[in-house]
């Protein structure tokens, strides 16, 4: 028997997409199969190996001085930010994307230490090496995490949960890292999983009890909401996956538009995107930070040319032509907007990105306040395909 009846064709589209999502049976989470169907060949075994503290891990290891003590990476200047922060340091609060300042108030003997990203990008080709042996379906999120999709037991070794321990023991072994992994039938899951016994820990979400697990858990851990959405949930009074779950196909249309579908499914644990190798790129930028807050009209604009330079000579280097310019800002109060506009055909040239940006600019100026950050991002690249609900995050470079 169907949980949820067959949508109405006076529904509008969005509302006919989540209940045919219903209707449908669904295997993967536990749901009988049709007569003579092969339940265990349709469900998908995805780990997420997620590496821990990977850039302060990398610099304590190489440095056993710092073995044992609170260690950020990322610039000590009064304008740094941290880029990472060891477990040590973390049990003071200090987090990734803090101010260098405000991590060095709330520990006082937080040692701080220069990136090293051919160090970093280095392991990572070790630890992407290791993730080829099991699989043939991996794709990176970054430096230190990847999905791998071993529906095909290419290892022999009987099951993914197998697998996911193996490869946690070959990286500690090869690396001198650890890594924590996430086991189960969709990547949604997989990585929520990876987070919850870090570090070095392996959780395994089997299918039937995805939902149950999704609704345990804040929206705050949901990958994709971030913290406008989440704060934007939480005044509707939805702080779980169990009150996400609670609310109706017509009401997240009505408070979420084009997002609802992917809402409902979150909550339900259902996500039916592939792990890709070949993932395409969804957007390509870079940021500045500056010493001193930039005041008048004419270094902001200045400011602006040149991360558009920056961002273009990398755009033109992977032959990426976008359409959509977001400009980031942040205030001299760590404040920060984004402006976006979307253009009728692709961005051919760096002149024509930096009148792009300049246009979203123009609006915004004078300045309210001092901007100590500024930053640019190109997307809607063309041939793009839109199949992740949860888009790729961008391929930012600080330009710190």
């Amino acid at each position: 028997m169907p949980f949820c009846p067959p949508a109405v064709k006076s529904m509008p589209p969005v509302i006919e997409n989540i209940m045919a999502t219903c209707y449908v049976r669904r295997v993967e989470d536990g749901e009988n199969p049709a007569p003579g169907h092969d339940a265990a060949a349709s469900v998908r075994k995805i780990i997420h190996v997620d590496m821990d503290a990977f850039y302060a891990s990398v610099e304590q290891r190489d440095d056993p001085a710092l073995r044992g003590k609170p260690v950020a990476v990322g610039g000590s200047s009064r304008r740094g930010v941290v880029a990472a922060a060891s477990y040590e340091a973390r049990k003071f609060g200090v987090r990734s994307a803090m101010p260098s300042i405000t991590a060095k108030r709330q520990c006082p003997d937080l040692v701080f230490v220069p990136p090293r990203f051919d160090a970093y990008r280095e392991v990572s080709h070790q630890i992407r090496a290791i993730f080829h042996d099991y699989a043939d379906e991996v794709e990176p999120l970054s430096l230190d995490e990847a999905y791998l999709d071993v529906s095909r037991d290419k290892g022999s070794l009987g099951s993914a949960t197998a697998t996911a321990n193996l490869i946690r023991r070959r990286i500690r072994e090869e690396t001198g890292l650890t890594a924590s992994a996430g086991v189960s039938y969709n990547k949604f899951i997989a990585k929520l999983a990876s987070d919850q016994n870090k570090p070095d820990g392996l959780t395994v979400i089997p299918p039937g009890k995805g939902a149950a697990f999704v609704q345990t858990l804040s929206i705050r851990r949901f990958h994709g909401i971030g913290p406008v959405t989440a704060a934007k949930m939480e005044g509707l009074g939805i702080f779980s996956g169990a009150d996400l779950a609670a609310k109706d196909a017509m009401w997240l249309a009505e408070h979420f538009g084009n997002n609802a579908e992917w809402l409902h499914n979150l909550a339900r644990g259902i996500d039916h995107r592939r792990v890709r190798s070949n993932r395409p790129l969804k957007s390509l930028g870079g940021e500045r930070t500056f010493f001193n807050d930039l005041i008048a009209d004419t270094e902001i604009r200045e400011a602006l040319a040149h991360v558009c330079t920056v961002v273009w000579d990398r755009a033109a280097k992977k032959g990426a032509r976008g359409r959509t310019v977001t400009l980031k800002l942040r205030y001299a109060d760590f404040q920060t907007i984004t402006r976006a506009r979307s253009l009728p055909a692709p961005i051919l040239d760096g002149a024509a990105l930096l009148a792009a940006g300049e246009a979203i600019l123009a609006p915004l100026l004078p300045t309210p306040q001092g901007i100590r950050l500024l930053g640019v991002t190109l997307s809607k690249f063309e041939g793009e395909e839109d199949e992740d609900a949860v888009a790729a995050p961008a391929d930012l470079l600080s330009l710190i």
